[in-house]
């Protein structure tokens, strides 16, 4: 059955690797890899399915914090992920842009990661966006920074500056506001993730670990947010 009304850009927050792998008596890094299975799932059915846009949180400025074999094992998944996928991403012409700073990936992530840009800037399916050193705070100051290199430049005034100057420098340049954001695990917060585009998104928080979230799970959440009356602030007539 098709679903009525699909949101045009999905935000999921992945979490839960770490308590599913101390729920099966297995390492945190195999709980990341276990994580990366339910996301291949969910990336084709976004495909297939016809979703504009999805967002995918996957290493944030505060997982640096981390132990460092964790972060570690995380930055080798990317690597991983891009050269074992990115085929099968490019021939589903599925477009990748990769929100946050990348020049502070290890040398390794920081190639996958822009190789899988590069390869994939013409593609005109699925937009993928992948979080990694990303965090919304700082996505607003490396916005700010740019608008004031503009304003210098005398490309800009106080005058001129409107709210699509800012969301033109913001990661997600050119794309629709998020509809819908999706966190696993039971934690209702949204962690410093997308907060601006998602100011009027819907919230779905679900009790599953990320890595036992599959594509009927993904499916009951989007028939959910078809049901529901977005009215943006005014109200329904």
């Amino acid at each position: 059955m098709q679903i009525e009304h699909l949101p045009r850009h999905v935000a999921i927050i992945m979490d839960g690797n770490g308590r599913w792998a101390k729920r099966h008596a297995l390492s945190v890094a195999m709980g990341h890899r276990q994580g990366v299975e339910a996301l291949r799932e969910i990336i084709r059915y976004s495909s297939d399915i016809g979703i504009k846009v999805l967002s995918l949180y996957a290493f944030s400025t505060e997982n640096w914090q981390r132990p460092a074999f964790e972060v570690k094992a995380l930055m080798q998944l990317i690597v991983e992920f891009f050269h074992a996928e990115i085929d099968e991403l490019h021939e589903n012409k599925v477009k990748i842009r990769i929100l946050g700073g990348k020049d502070a990936l290890p040398e390794e992530a920081r190639k996958a990661v822009l190789m899988a840009e590069e390869r994939t800037q013409k593609n005109t399916g699925l937009q993928l966006n992948i979080a990694i050193n990303y965090g919304a705070r700082d996505e607003l100051l490396h916005a700010v920074k740019k608008l004031l290199e503009k304003a210098q430049k005398g490309e800009i005034s106080a005058d001129t500056l409107s709210l699509s100057h800012l969301e033109e420098a913001l990661y997600t340049a050119s794309q629709p506001d998020v509809d819908l954001v999706i966190r696993t695990s039971g934690e209702k917060r949204l962690s410093n993730f997308l907060l601006y585009q998602s100011a009027y998104a819907e919230l779905s928080f679900l009790d599953k670990l990320w890595p036992d979230f599959k594509v009927a799970d993904y499916r009951q959440v989007l028939e959910d947010f078809s049901g529901r009356q977005r009215r943006f602030g005014g109200r329904q007539a």
